[in-house]
């Protein structure tokens, strides 16, 4: 291998790595922990452990072990040189090879510029083809006869065709998504982000961030990333496992609230007001409603002695425990404690020396218990809700002053079922019932929960995440411009109270590495007309013909056929994207010509790269070229002009190097 050869010399460094890797992943397997456990039990749970490691130390052969370079001046590490990767790997001496971009070493990949080079002499990027290392471009960063220049390997790397799930974007992080990416676990971050920004990518990252630099903490405490619908978490799941990161739970909301099976929806009307948070105050008003005041005294007998405690002084201590708010449950389990303690006062004042043992006793006496359930009955959460919506007087009672009679008519059922099991439960009533939990019972807090696609959240379904994280911290996703339900987030700072995060750091993302510069310009030609004030993403690339806007003439349905065929001519993933309506149509022509076609959540392959998506699943998916058919369906297929205005803007916004859009009815005139 000649000296001189700087591209031999780094495919030695990648092979050298990716052997030491293999060692390292050969010397977790070869531990012998028989001898070394005192039970079975510590024996599992090492052996999880164990194995977990050996899946964070596979070498993926498709994914390259390290992606750039930072050779030090002078001032911190002087003449080091690090290789920056998706994970640390070091040599049989234990010195690093690769280092894991997370570590505070590598921060100036992402942050050094000529005007702050952060000690940096020189920053190396590398391009792989097929996992090969097959081209580096470098910067001088303290060279002032250097020019700045646009790095064409990151530009390569940000516009490489995306087959197969979302994938992560360690090697293309920009400055102003660093900065959010290692912000701080105590503090609550919410990031507005138009089409293209990288949002979705910072928010997966910025958990990966938290575990290396917390991971004790988050190992006890968990973590959770939240998304609007299956087909999402499906296109991301493989984000934090190419990272290392197996732990991370995903769920939907609706996942969150199970305490039901869903089998119902609500009309619009309907929805908005269970999605209120004005009912949070009606259900905890029906909750505490259950507590009533004891009229007589209670008798407990000890042995030959008999102790009374008086209506007035149970009444007191139930107030009390009213006063103090606190859950239900935890008060319903105070009290047989404070009346056992009213009656150990009594017996210490009748020269008795009772302890704890007897207050327990007290506390367990069939008197005592007898008096609690009366006062202080159970509350099943799924059956007080059900109430609530079937029966007019007790709604009626406790929303007073907080609905509107028509409101109350909006939610409650025209033909209330017999049963919790009976009951045609919709997602706004299962986010009722689990409201209904917390007042019974406090939700268990994560340590971090990152929500995306927020925008399109109900107040109460923000409180639902909130208490997902009470002692935690929060990440929290989303595009106004996006938001397309009837109850969508009208501000940020509306968004956070609700989730229980009112201090939380906005920050916003405006420019634009994904979307091609015609194809969001185009689509931002809606937003004066669904968000007024809100700025236009400022896409970065330049992509000449990316935009093509096509009227069709005679049959519509083969005009969308031929235009996937002209798409699939190109290289990587193409999405058909139609309003919900049209896609028995389309799918039944894309299966007559022979064009065979996945649905959202499918992984696309080399083979199947064609995916036809209802415009109601595609917030969040992404695809190389996207075909948009017939735009005014899209807006027509929602309850409102505004909420389907938002729909064609995302559906708009899913193509990351070109979009074609087909009509044969007039486009809305809005895209004039």
């Amino acid at each position: 291998m000649p000296a001189h050869d700087p591209l031999a010399l780094e495919r030695a460094h990648l092979t050298a790595s990716r052997a030491a890797l293999r060692t390292m992943r050969e010397d977790v397997q070869a531990l012998d922990i028989r001898d070394v456990t005192a039970n079975w039990v510590n024996r599992v749970v090492l052996e999880a452990q164990i194995e977990e490691r050996i899946k964070a130390l596979a070498d993926l052969s498709h994914t390259p072990l390290f992606f750039g370079r930072l050779d030090y001046l002078h001032t911190t590490q002087e003449g080091q040189r690090f290789y920056i990767g998706r994970r640390h790997v070091h040599d049989a001496e234990g010195d690093p090879m690769v280092i894991d971009w997370r570590a505070p070493v590598s921060q100036p990949f992402y942050r050094a510029s000529r005007n702050d080079p952060m000690d940096i002499r020189l920053r190396r990027r590398f391009g792989y083809t097929a996992g090969d290392l097959t081209a580096y471009e470098d910067e001088h960063l303290t060279d002032p006869t250097e020019a700045d220049r646009t790095s064409k390997l990151l530009q390569a790397e940000i516009e490489r065709p995306r087959v197969g799930p979302m994938r992560d974007i360690v090697a293309t992080i920009q400055p102003e998504q660093d900065e959010i990416v290692r912000s701080g676990l105590s503090g609550t971050v919410c990031v507005q982000g138009g089409p293209g920004t990288g949002k979705t990518a910072v928010g997966l990252h910025r958990v990966a961030y938290l575990l290396y630099a917390h991971r004790e903490r988050l190992a006890r405490t968990g973590t959770l990333v939240i998304g609007p619908n299956r087909s999402f978490l499906h296109y991301i799941e493989q984000v934090l496992p190419a990272l290392g990161e197996l732990e991370v739970r995903q769920a939907t909301v609706d996942d969150l609230v199970g305490h039901v099976e869903v089998r119902g929806t609500d009309e619009a009307a309907s929805a908005v007001v269970k999605g209120d948070a004005r009912m949070a105050e009606v259900l905890r008003r029906a909750v505490r409603s259950h507590v009533t005041m004891p009229t007589e005294a209670l008798m407990v007998v000890r042995g030959s002695r008999r102790w009374r405690v008086p209506a007035h002084e149970l009444e007191e201590i139930v107030r009390e425990l009213l006063d103090r708010d606190i859950r239900y449950g935890a008060a319903r389990d105070a009290l047989p404690q404070r009346i056992a303690h009213a009656v150990l006062v009594r017996m210490e004042r009748s020269g008795e020396a009772p302890d704890d043992r007897v207050q327990d006793a007290v506390a367990r006496n069939t008197a005592v218990k007898a008096a609690v359930k009366a006062v202080w009955p159970v509350v099943d959460p799924a059956k007080l809700v059900l109430r609530l919506l079937s029966e007019p007087d007790f709604l009626a009672e406790h929303a007073d002053g907080v609905l509107t009679a028509d409101e109350q008519k909006a939610v409650l059922w025209t033909r209330p079922p017999r049963s919790v099991r009976s009951a045609r439960w919709s997602p706004a009533d299962a986010v009722l019932i689990d409201e209904a939990y917390d007042l019974v019972e406090r939700t268990h807090s994560l340590g971090h929960v990152v929500l995306d696609e927020a925008q399109d959240l109900s107040p109460m379904q923000y409180r639902a995440v909130g208490r997902r994280c009470t002692t935690g911290s929060a990440t929290v996703l989303g595009d106004l411009a996006q938001g397309t339900t009837p109850w969508a987030t009208r501000s940020w700072a509306e968004a956070l109270a609700h989730l229980g995060k009112p201090d939380a750091s906005v920050e916003e993302l405006t420019a634009g590495f994904r979307v091609p510069r015609e194809v969001i310009a185009y689509a931002s030609r809606l937003l004066p007309h669904m968000s007024p004030g809100l700025a236009a993403v400022r896409s970065v690339r330049e992509s000449p013909g990316s935009l093509e806007v096509r009227a069709t003439v005679g049959d519509g349905d083969a005009a969308v056929v031929d235009a996937c065929r002209e798409s699939l001519r190109r290289e990587g993933s193409i999405g058909l994207i139609a309003a919900d309506a049209r896609v028995p149509a389309l799918a039944e022509a894309l299966a007559a010509a022979g064009l065979t076609y996945l649905s959202p959540g499918e992984e696309t392959t080399s083979e199947s790269r064609l995916t036809l998506v209802p415009a109601s699943l595609a917030k969040g998916l992404e695809y190389d070229y996207v075909v948009l058919d017939e735009p005014a369906a899209v807006v027509d297929g929602e309850p409102d002009e505004r909420t389907g205005l938002r729909r064609l803007y995302v559906a708009l916004t899913r193509a990351v190097s070109g979009l074609m859009v087909l009509h044969a009815s007039p486009l809305p005139p809005q895209l004039a």
